[in-house]
């Protein structure tokens, strides 16, 4: 029998997501734009490092040292330059001198100047807990007060009101409640609210949310920081098939002026966040896309914002999901040109890749063309008229691979800047000119480069190797390509040894699982949030793990997304990580394929809780955390979205309680009892009907917790390792408890 005891949990803690980070510096670059991009800054280590791409410098962006020894003096406590104690720095500070830099430490907003070396505390500071929208200019800050929209100027001056209206349920700038308030809280602010500044600064466009009259749900908070009784929360959460669901509007207020004007045109139903951030100024216009509830019709619309009147430009339908770009958790790849034309995303031919259409809409030529598709769209040059962007499927042996690439506007002149084995995620500037590249695989971090349009090096950034990783137990994962349970579609997934691997031993199988529909777990890049580590912490403990991108998923063609639509009980086709798992134990005689676990969050933990239910025979043990089990009365982005029409047929087929009888494994259920994205209920009914079909079943549910646990992350991973470890292993867990974990963001 396996013995696992304390030293295999702390080697698994360290290869959790923010140790990973510590011991691989440099492996996320996130610049932070200036001067419209033309520099820019990030940190790495602790420091920040400031770039130059036109002069081809790279140097600290301020002293470190000189920097820490003044807030020391400054604030009495004491700072370390190797770990700055500094949040949201802000440079080039409107009527400042452009040495000097603002940032948030020890909950208050303080300046140090470069030139001189002082570090004040600025008096007006910024609200740490309320979040504020920053003009361009800096000038102005907007942020939200009783649903209303306020500005205040940043020197002091003034703070006033733009709308006045604003009622219970019916706010000005406002999240659908179901999109992460608890999250929001367990942060300690406000959840943020919706608008875009103009470029001139003048204006902001936001949008008024309507979810009067909604369906009520209730969350219990058992134990309020405070004591006492418990607190009853109550939200707006409307499911499939309610006739009434959310409506939005846009808003246009001019800052100047104090004016507001509305979109002359009806509501528009919102079922999902996506819808409020497909907005755009060009100038002196607002465009914005507009979804049908059903998905199967999507427009682009341009509003003048003096009026509020609407004109239609582009219309797309189809007989499955229209999607305004290859993944929905990312903006859509819709760009809107200065001279009024519209670079469309459309799959229309069976691949993502872009169209160009007439100011006016009325005439469009393809771009781009061919059995791949275009993932992100980097930069538009117009005097050019050419486009960079990201692609997938250039790759024969990768699908997944993005490399870079540019194209002229009427479809000539194709050309790859990026032809390696690398996974490219890179991003440009908002006006463009440039390209950070983070280059990287599954086993090497991201080489990351600033290139030009040409794709030629302007600037080196940062080569980060595993050498601290891999003297924790680290390996890395093994790409693998597979063929689905159709005999031949080509799938592809990632394979993590066990630390300490002999091949004379046999492993038990955990299948790390977030099915989609719009994302795809197994990337070939080196991070892959938001699961990062968790895999690898999983194989320190003596498992294999594997991660698998079935069909249905998103980032390939077409057909190979709509797998999932009316289909989505198959959880990504589970049936296709049987088949995977099955040929890798072939392949590897060390993989114990009669021991079989899964485990996920979210939409993960929908596909664990349907793969112990569906494939007894083959998965024995799982873990599933936040679980949608019912999607017909889950919230209906997921249920409307990839199925439409739910009949009382397809209300059955989506529901992992119909099949409480088939449990033949041991499966443990964790939810958190604020988690207002899949409410508790989710789980609740789950476990009633394995109740009512007399299967036992293991249930934590965690009180004040939300769809991330945040707060209590550690001690839910720490469970689930536990179980795998007493269920798979058939060994004793330690008494070993993690440090808790730093928040994470919603998602």
């Amino acid at each position: 029998m396996i013995s696992i005891g304390a030293e295999d949990y702390a080697r698994a803690e360290s290869m959790l997501a923010p140790y990973r980070r510590q011991a691989v510096p440099g492996a996320s670059v996130a610049p932070q734009w200036l001067a419209g991009g033309r520099r820019f800054v990030y940190e790495v280590g602790g420091r920040h490092v400031l770039v130059d791409p036109a002069a081809g410098t790279r140097r600290d962006a301020f002293d470190h040292a000189r920097l820490a020894a003044a807030l020391s003096l400054a604030s009495g406590h004491a700072v370390d330059a190797a770990d700055l104690p500094v949040m949201l720095l802000e440079f080039e500070l409107p009527g400042r001198d452009e040495d000097v830099v603002r940032f948030l430490a020890f909950g208050q907003t303080w300046e140090f100047s470069l030139s001189d070396g002082t570090c004040e505390r600025v008096e007006a500071a910024d609200p740490p807990t309320r979040v504020e929208l920053v003009s361009p200019d800096k000038a102005w800050a907007a942020f939200t007060r009783d649903g209303n929209i306020w500005v205040r100027s940043r020197d002091g001056g003034e703070e006033f009101a733009l709308t006045e209206d604003a009622e219970p349920d019916h706010a000005y700038g406002a999240m659908l409640d179901w999109a992460g308030i608890f999250q929001w809280r367990a942060l300690g602010i406000d959840p943020p609210f919706v608008a875009e500044w103009s470029p001139d600064c003048t204006r902001l466009l936001t949008h008024r949310l309507d979810q009067r009259g909604l369906p009520e749900q209730v969350l219990v908070e058992s134990a309020p920081a405070g004591g006492g009784r418990p607190v009853e929360h109550r939200l707006r959460y409307p499911v499939p098939g309610d006739e009434q669901v959310a409506t939005m509007s846009w808003v246009v207020l001019d800052v100047a002026a104090r004016s507001v004007v509305h979109q002359q045109d009806p509501p528009t139903p919102i079922v999902h966040t996506t819808s409020l951030a497909s907005r755009w100024w060009v100038g002196d216009s607002v465009y914005f896309l507009r979804y049908s509830r059903d998905a199967l019709t999507l427009d682009m619309h341009r509003l003048d914002p003096a009026t509020g009147a609407s004109t239609l430009l582009v219309q797309e339908t189809g007989r499955t999901c229209v999607d305004p770009g290859a993944s929905t958790v990312e903006p859509p790849q819709v760009r809107v040109l200065d001279s009024g034309e519209v670079l469309w995303w459309s799959q229309r031919d069976g691949w993502g890749h872009l169209y160009l259409y007439s100011p006016d809409g009325g005439k469009h030529v393809q771009v781009t063309s061919g059995e791949w598709l275009v993932r992100r769209v980097l930069w538009v040059d117009e005097g050019a008229r050419r486009v960079w962007f990201l692609a997938n499927g250039l790759d024969e042996t990768d699908p997944y691979l993005r490399q870079i690439c540019r194209i002229d506007l009427d479809g000539t002149g194709f050309t790859r800047l990026t032809d390696d084995e690398l996974d490219h995620d890179a991003i440009s500037p908002p006006d463009g000119g440039y390209v950070v590249d983070r280059a990287s695989t599954a086993a090497t971090p991201p080489r990351s480069s600033v290139l030009d349009g040409d794709g030629r090096v302007l600037v080196e950034l940062e080569t980060p190797d595993t050498a601290a990783l891999a003297s924790r137990g680290w390996a890395p994962p093994e790409r693998f390509r597979a063929t689905a349970a159709d005999g031949r579609t080509p799938i592809y997934g990632l394979l993590w040894r066990p630390h300490g691997f002999d091949p004379d031993r046999r492993y038990p199988v955990i299948d790390h699982v977030y099915p989609g529909p719009m994302v795809y777990r197994a990337s070939p890049a080196f991070d892959a949030p938001p699961f990062t580590g968790e895999a690898e912490a999983l194989a320190a403990l003596g498992f294999a793990v594997v991660a698998i991108v079935g069909r249905g998923t998103a980032g390939r063609s077409k057909a190979f997304h709509d797998h999932s639509y009316r289909n989505f009980s198959a959880a990504g086709f589970l049936v296709d990580h049987v088949t995977a798992i099955r040929r890798l134990g072939e392949r590897h005689p060390w993989l114990d394929t009669t021991r079989v676990g899964i485990t996920g969050s979210s939409g993960g933990g929908y596909a664990t809780a349907r793969a112990l239910l569906a494939h007894p025979d083959f998965f024995g043990v799982g873990v599933a955390r936040a679980t949608p089990n019912d999607i017909g009365s889950y919230y209906p982005y997921w249920g409307e979205r990839y199925y439409g029409d739910l009949d009382d047929d397809a209300r059955r087929d989506l529901d992992n309680a119909r099949l409480a009888a088939n449990l033949q494994g041991r499966l443990l259920l964790i939810h958190g009892e604020l988690d207002d994205n899949v409410l508790p209920a989710q789980t609740l009914r789950l476990v009633d009907a394995l109740v009512k079909a007399d299967k036992d079943v293991d249930l934590l549910v965690v009180p004040g917790a939300e769809h991330l646990f945040n707060g209590s992350k550690h001690y839910v991973l720490r469970r689930t390792w536990d179980y795998f470890v007493r269920h798979l292993h058939g060994a004793e867990p330690p008494s070993y408890r993690l440090t808790p974990l730093a928040p994470s963001l919603p998602v």
